[in-house]
């Protein structure tokens, strides 16, 4: 048995994903990249990348790895890139998107031999979360002014717009892109490409596929342009758990259970948004409040139901542990990082990464 914790990525349930993202390329005629701000685990690049375009990043290191690891093509985008990373970027991108004007006209001599765009923000988004809204009073995240647009569309080929975040409501996509069009339509038909980013949940159960793709078509072919979508989070959706073990099981007003793990280290986001984990079946007479090791108070999963009382050595799997969750774990408090772990087709596991001590020690100075 594999020591937890670890993360366990099932390639079955993360061709489910892949197949739709066929379709919806098949279909649309969109072209699909993989967002590694997102997902960064290369161990399953061999398996994505036969289904996707490439990738794109929000970074010089995750340009090099998409380069290096993945393939296909590599779009390069960062919220600002400085002097020293510019031609190491250029070397690994295809395409390179500036968030601003000023960095545009900054680097744009040095990126002559890219495929060079523009971050446009549209001023509205589908974000719930002040943190993660882009479109958020005094954003920085693209340009949002026509004229200031209009005085660079000669240097630009393309535009990204990114806008959704888990956006699992396809007439919310629909009326925000019709507003979209609206708004810069006449710029949109004078660029070879357009990216509208990721945050679009259409691998979601009950997504209407046939109608997203209408719209993506009817959208390429109105303005004239290839389509380009940033999946993260919907590639990699339900395809991956957090493995861990109960260790020490109290009462406090209510049953506590605390396992080898811990959400400030392991599952990021879940504190940053203060969203609970979920564990299936979550169902049951005993009801136990799930709790990380580390020294932090509110290191807590949630609250989970269960058929049987809990025990030292019992095994929960916490789910959608993949997307935004194993690119942000961390050394907080010295707790085991955990494995990352693949359950093959034929549901053998095979552990492709372990982390030691002098993994935690390199990690400092």
């Amino acid at each position: 048995m594999i020591q937890t914790p670890y993360y366990l990525i099932d390639k079955t349930k993360l061709a489910r994903n892949l197949a739709i993202i066929d379709e919806v390329r098949e279909r649309s005629g969109a072209k699909v990249l993989l967002a590694l701000k997102c997902f960064a685990t290369w161990s399953v690049f061999d398996l994505m990348r036969a289904h996707m375009d490439g990738t794109t990043s929000s970074s010089l290191y995750e340009v090099q790895l998409g380069h290096e690891k993945f393939g296909g093509e590599t779009h390069a985008y960062s919220v600002a890139f400085a002097d020293h990373e510019i031609d190491a970027v250029m070397s690994h991108a295809d395409k390179i998107i500036f968030n601003s004007i000023g960095q545009l006209e900054r680097f744009a001599g040095k990126a002559a031999g890219l495929s060079r765009g523009l971050r446009l923000n549209p001023g509205i988004s589908s974000s719930g979360f002040d943190l993660a809204d882009p479109a958020r009073p005094y954003s920085r995240l693209g340009e949002w002014e026509p004229e200031r647009i209009r005085s660079v569309l000669g240097r630009i080929d393309g535009f990204m717009i990114h806008n959704n975040c888990e956006n699992a409501d396809f007439a919310l996509f629909d009326r925000m892109l019709t507003e979209i069009e609206e708004r810069f339509g006449l710029f949109l038909r004078e660029v070879d490409w357009v990216s509208l980013g990721g945050g679009i949940h259409f691998t979601g159960e009950g997504y209407p596929i046939e109608a997203f793709c209408a719209r993506l078509k009817r959208f390429a072919e109105r303005h004239g342009v290839q389509v380009y979508l940033e999946p993260g989070e919907a590639a990699v959706t339900k395809s991956t758990t957090l493995e861990v073990t109960v260790l020490d099981t109290l009462h406090n007003g209510k049953d506590l259970a605390i396992v080898d793990s811990s959400t400030e280290a392991h599952m990021l986001d879940l504190l940053i948004y203060r969203q609970s984990a979920k564990v299936s079946p979550d169902a049951g007479p005993h009801r136990y409040m799930i709790c990380g090791k580390s020294c932090l108070a509110g290191d807590i999963f949630g609250e989970f139901s269960f058929p049987d009382r809990l025990k030292p050595g019992d095994r929960i799997s916490i789910e959608d542990a993949a997307g935004y969750t194993m690119v942000k774990k961390n050394w907080f408090n010295g707790v085991q990082m955990p494995a990352i772990v693949l359950r093959e087709a034929c549901g053998r596991l095979n552990p492709v990464r372990q982390f030691s001590y002098e993994d935690y020690l390199a990690s400092l100075s």
